[in-house]
């Protein structure tokens, strides 16, 4: 049986089999693929994007949803997650998307179950399904043609699961990947170039993925107020100028600061087409994983 933890769970080739799902799923009409199936849903962090995105990729393929109020389950009464998802693998559903903000905790669960877990982000760990569809984003703007294409991951790089999760798909496929951020969000890693300012490297890049700023996860003040961060690492058409660069962000944004008002507008940016993709990838990853159990 096989689960979506992380990107490498999926080879090169079943990604590229995904996205030939994906295309046909984007036309988002109802199927009975997944008819009679049942599919439970985690979210022990708020979601609004990749829970409906789950849920909604779901029902499209004609599965039913049962969504658990983490709020007031029996883990508020201090069960374990362990005994939580024990629980509900009793109950035989045909999957569990979980969302958790501990890091690794979805890939633990995997002994528990006789169903395919799906990671729908672990703390500052991983995000697959968000890096899948940035990828076939990158791959329906260059039609297929993403080899060489250089990716600029802009903003809080060092909490981010979506820079995470892409640092690692991207360069499956040929992409080169580098991170601009200042030095307290910068990734401790250094297999990637980092600089500190978008500038430096715009006439480079083909694409630019702003990330939204997360000051809730770092323990320490490094800037008085979002704005202040903005003045250097918001995506403006200052910035931009007249250059040929695809713009994503995996949402929620932080208007005028992780992103300008008028950039969201411009043709370049592709953040709702993002969410559309989502949740075509997010149907054909259902559908392979519960369909070859």
């Amino acid at each position: 049986m096989q689960n979506l933890i992380r990107t490498s769970d999926f080879t090169n080739e079943e990604i590229i089999s995904l996205f030939d799902d994906a295309k046909l799923f984007l036309d988002m009409k109802s199927r009975d693929i997944l008819k009679g199936k049942v599919i439970v849903t985690l979210f022990f962090e708020n979601s609004t994007r990749t829970r409906s995105a789950f849920e909604i990729a779901a029902k499209r393929l004609g599965a039913e949803v049962v969504s658990l109020d983490v709020g007031t389950s029996s883990s508020s009464k201090g069960e374990t997650i362990f005994d939580t998802v024990a629980n509900i693998n009793a109950m035989c559903p045909d999957a569990i998307i979980i969302r958790h903000s501990e890091c690794g905790l979805p890939g633990t669960l995997v002994e528990y179950v006789d169903c395919p877990i799906i990671n729908a982000g672990d703390g500052t760990h991983a995000h697959p399904t968000q890096a899948l569809l940035d990828l076939f984003t990158m791959m329906e703007h260059f039609d297929g043609k993403v080899e060489g294409k250089k990716v600029a991951i802009v903003g809080d790089v060092r909490t981010s699961r979506v820079a995470g999760s892409n640092r690692k798909l991207l360069p499956r496929f040929g992409l080169d990947v580098c991170f601009v951020a200042p030095d307290c969000f910068k990734h401790e890693s250094n297999d990637h170039k980092q600089y500190d300012n978008l500038l430096e490297v715009i006439d480079e890049v083909d694409v630019v993925m702003s990330l939204r700023t997360q000051l809730e996860r770092h323990n320490e003040i490094y800037f008085q107020s979002l704005n202040d961060y903005a003045k250097d690492y918001c995506i403006t058409e200052e910035v931009m100028g007249d250059r040929d660069i695809l713009l994503l962000h995996p949402g929620p944004v932080n208007r005028n600061v992780d992103i300008s008002d008028e950039m969201l507008l411009d043709p370049r940016s592709k953040v709702l087409k993002q969410v559309k993709n989502g949740v075509a990838v997010r149907m054909a990853v259902l559908k392979k994983l519960i369909l070859s159990q």
